[in-house]
């Protein structure tokens, strides 16, 4: 279990850094801002948050439920994708984790939820992806061994969500939710125990974080790489000598797991990749890198367009929402990890996590009974499903305040420590 909590905890880490280097890719330069400003035109040329006249592939009026649009769920998209981006950047782990949850909870179906936060991620990648600078790091038949096993998985996921909703849009609010209450609960009360016991000790250094330095191969990358399995797939040659092999078949099924998480959950690919990667077939976290920002573009591009945005299955205008909140919120979030000590960092991760948790658990019992496995009056299970969206708000609102303000009170450190830097660089200059 412990294993699994770190590999999953560098995985979200992982995605942490992705998610911080697109921003600033698309921040720092006015090519990628440009191409945000004419993304946004379809929300900005109509009427802010009504998407009027979007057709219904981008989440229009006549797309699937919910029905109704209103200004509120745009709006609440910015504040979502704030408060997500305050947490990947504060944290360096987990903020997309309550994307999905809190579009729910503003009223989205749960498949819409899912599509629209892919297209958000997608959207991200196209535009904070600076390609040329990442494929010295990719290896070419690893990248298509694995996206193969992606396509397939994704379509997979794509299908049983999208056949999930038709035979009943409940049962498929229902399964997403579960879903989520299982990783959620295993992150967030192993994160939690990991602070308790952990606190007032002074933390160990990683042995190979993510995107990091090199991890140590596991005793399952091992038997992998042994086994001679056609075709056969050399990497790594730069860092270790002779290279080591993997068959093509455990790279697809790797690919094809992340395909239909993605997929099901709404997330971005790589919270999989890099501990099946780096752990389950011994690729070197450099290697790991190249691969990942292609996989991320592919899968969620794919994700989001063939298996929901035709069919109607996303809002453009929430997506689009999401993005611009993201990007404020991660480069605030960003500058608190200065100003703030780490362990406080690793204990609202927990919160953060939890406060998920308790959304999607709370929601549960109301979907069940909709369905006619539990006796329960509806208005019951609406109070239950609106404590859990009180309780999820509460603390993610709370997090959030607690973050901008420790960036106000740490302005003048910020500052200093530019100040500082500059002064450095000067004298570097002169002599």
């Amino acid at each position: 279990m412990r294993g699994l909590y770190e590999a999953l905890m560098s995985a979200s880490r992982a995605h942490a850094r992705w998610e911080l280097e697109m921003s600033n890719n698309i921040i720092r330069s006015r090519k990628h801002l440009l191409i945000l400003f004419i993304m946004m035109l379809p929300l900005i040329i109509p009427a802010i948050g009504h998407a009027a006249d979007l057709p219904s592939f981008l989440g229009g009026k006549s797309a699937f439920g919910p029905s109704h649009f209103t200004p509120f769920m745009f709006y609440g998209s910015m504040a979502v994708g704030v408060c997500a981006g305050l947490i990947t950047g504060c944290i360096g782990a987990g903020g997309g984790f309550v994307i999905t949850p809190a579009l729910m909870s503003l009223g989205v179906k749960g498949i819409l939820a899912v599509g629209t936060d892919q297209f958000h991620i997608f959207a991200k990648a196209i535009m904070g992806t600076v390609i040329h600078k990442k494929l010295g790091n990719v290896n070419v038949s690893l990248a298509i061994a694995f996206l193969i096993g992606s396509g397939i998985g994704v379509t997979g996921g794509g299908t049983l969500n999208r056949a999930l909703f038709n035979a009943n849009p409940v049962l498929s609010d229902f399964v997403i939710s579960t879903v989520y209450v299982v990783i959620l609960g295993f992150l967030g009360f192993y994160s939690l125990y990991d602070f308790i016991t952990t606190r007032g000790k002074v933390a160990k250094a990683a042995k190979g974080d993510a995107h990091g330095g090199p991890i140590g191969m596991t005793k399952l990358a091992i038997k992998l790489q042994s086994i001679n399995l056609a075709p056969m797939i050399k990497f790594d040659e730069d860092i270790t000598p002779g290279g080591r092999k993997i068959s093509g078949w455990f790279v697809a099924l790797c690919g094809c797991v992340t395909g239909f998480l993605a997929a099901i959950m709404g997330v971005g690919g790589g919270f999989v990749t890099f501990p099946m990667f780096v752990y389950g077939l011994g690729v070197s976290s450099f290697t790991t890198v190249g691969t990942d920002i292609l996989q991320i573009i592919f899968t969620a591009g794919y994700s989001s367009i063939a298996q929901y945005a035709i069919y109607g299955y996303i809002f453009y205008t929430l997506a689009m929402g999401m993005l611009v909140g993201s990007l404020l919120g991660i480069q605030i979030g960003a500058a608190t990890t200065k100003v703030v000590p780490g362990i406080y960092i690793r204990a609202f991760y927990a919160i953060a996590i939890l406060a998920g948790f308790v959304n999607r658990a709370f929601a549960l019992p109301e979907k069940m009974a909709q369905m006619g496995y539990i006796k329960m009056t509806p208005e019951t299970g609406k109070l239950l499903a609106d404590i859990g969206a009180w309780i999820f708000f509460g603390l993610v609102i709370l997090f959030a305040g607690w973050i901008i303000i420790s960036f106000i009170r740490g302005i003048p450190a910020l500052r200093a420590e530019t100040a500082n830097t500059v002064v450095t660089e000067g004298k570097g200059v002169s002599h």
